[in-house]
């Protein structure tokens, strides 16, 4: 797929609005329908924060996860890719999105106590 339909979002701060806010959105979702219960006893083992990068497509579906840095334990890793799974599809992009883009890259830091927050 060409690169020219694909946006990078690596921060939270952005000069496009929308996808921002599309990228706030897809972050929450993750954050608010986590339990930690289920992974409480995998997430205590020392670990670093991974850093992922997900590629939604404009339908919401899931093209690729990539860690750019892996958090050093296996099943930590594992678990981050169940987390994305278990919370497919995510939201289409909006008419406007879809016109320009295909694919939204959306790279975020997972950091994980009570709960696992998306910086």
């Amino acid at each position: 797929m060409s690169n020219s339909r694909r946006y990078r979002l690596f921060s939270r701060w952005d000069p496009n609005e929308e996808i921002v806010r599309y990228g706030e959105t897809w972050s929450r979702k993750i954050e608010l329908n986590f339990t930690i219960h289920l992974w409480g006893e995998v997430v205590k083992q020392a670990h670093a924060d991974p850093v992922v990068t997900v590629a939604v497509r404009s339908d919401g579906s899931v093209e690729s996860v990539t860690f750019v840095r892996s958090s050093g334990v296996p099943a930590i890793d594992e678990a981050v890719r169940r987390i994305i799974d278990s919370q497919k599809p995510f939201q289409p992009f909006s008419s406007a999105l879809a016109r320009d883009y295909d694919v939204i890259e959306i790279r975020r830091r997972w950091h994980f106590d009570t709960a696992v927050r998306l910086d």
